[in-house]
């Protein structure tokens, strides 16, 4: 080895680390102080790095804390820009602001990607590595120059120059929501099914998840975590409603012969005629308008003793006694002779 080469090998890691200033000054807008923590949080654990002590070097420990920090720095800026916004709204557009997707685009569209290091590709299409790293850069940021420089960094590089804060805050992005309201307004049946999980060339989870509904085969959906295969199969299936109508017919074609069977009778009604006593039926009497005493009295008169006790009810029958009158004593005394005869 001579001279030349020498001096080529000591030149060659202050020019990755000139290199280095360089990319994260265009991603920050600031040099660094302390370089080695952003070193850090661009080594995934993936890398297999221990120190002399023998613990594992990644940015791990610097996702943490950049994760609590993010969540405070986003949602102060949430809450001073729409004022007067409810709990709710507010918190639903930090999660959207601070989701692993939301992170691992902007990772991708800074160039934060590239310089990450890890034991399968540098620019992996994994969006967890690149969100996890961008949560590991704002911790190098707060343990470098403190929190007024994450929010300047959130403030002035990300959510003026990357991201519209109002278009994200009433983008509608939770699909599965979405298509669960669709299906319970129409009351058909809707599930996901777990199709297979596998893992990337970086050792990571990947789940496929289908939709299906009233039993018919709806889009797939992959991602790292079950959730996130839900929402991409979720919102593929509605873009198939919203395009494809013969699928919409399918599906309630489908729901009108499950209802008809289920509306249909498990048995036939019993036949009045092979049963042993079909008397079960009762006759509703129909309701009998009040008679006038005068009519009352002349039907009385015309019917036989047994007739009229045969159409004698308690209503006829009062709590004490009434002591007849003489001309009732007369009429009944008369009747009875003339019943005799």
């Amino acid at each position: 080895m001579n001279y030349i080469d020498i001096i080529d090998k000591i030149k060659l890691p202050f020019r990755k680390e000139k290199e280095l200033f360089s990319a994260l000054y265009r991603i920050l807008g600031f040099y660094p102080h302390n370089i080695s923590l952003y070193k850090q949080a661009l080594l995934h654990k993936s890398v297999g790095r221990r120190n002399e002590k023998g613990r594992p070097q990644n940015n791990e420990r610097l996702e943490f804390l950049g994760d609590a920090v993010l969540d405070a720095v986003v949602g102060d800026i949430v809450y001073r820009h729409f004022e007067g916004k409810r709990e709710g709204f507010l918190t639903n557009t930090r999660s959207k602001l601070v989701s692993r997707e939301t992170l691992g685009k902007l990772a991708k569209e800074m160039g934060l990607d590239q310089l990450i290091l890890s034991a399968g590709h540098s620019n992996s299409h994994n969006s967890y590595m690149n969100g996890n790293a961008f949560e590991a850069l704002v911790g190098a940021i707060y343990l470098d120059r403190g929190y007024s420089a994450c929010m300047r960094f959130m403030e002035k590089r990300i959510l003026t120059q990357l991201i519209n804060i109002d278009k994200v805050a009433y983008k509608e992005v939770n699909f599965k929501s979405k298509l669960l309201e669709w299906s319970q307004k129409n009351r058909v049946k809707m599930e996901f099914r777990d199709l297979e999980q596998t893992r990337d060339e970086n050792g990571s989870p990947v789940f496929t998840v289908q939709v299906f509904i009233e039993g018919l085969e709806g889009e797939k959906g992959t991602g790292f975590s079950k959730k996130e295969s839900q929402q991409k199969a979720s919102k593929d299936t509605l873009q198939r409603l919203r395009r494809e109508p013969q699928f919409i017919d399918a599906i309630f074609a489908v729901k009108a012969d499950r209802t008809k069977m289920e509306e249909e009778p498990v048995m036939a009604a019993p036949d009045l005629e092979k049963l042993e006593n079909p008397d079960f039926i009762v006759e509703q009497e129909k309701p009998v308008e009040p008679e006038q005493p005068q009519k009352a009295a002349e039907r009385v008169a015309t019917q036989s003793p047994q007739t009229v006790l045969d159409d004698l009810t308690l209503d006829d029958i009062s709590a004490t006694p009434r002591e007849k009158t003489r001309e009732e004593i007369i009429a009944e005394a008369e009747a009875a002779a003339f019943a005799d005869s």
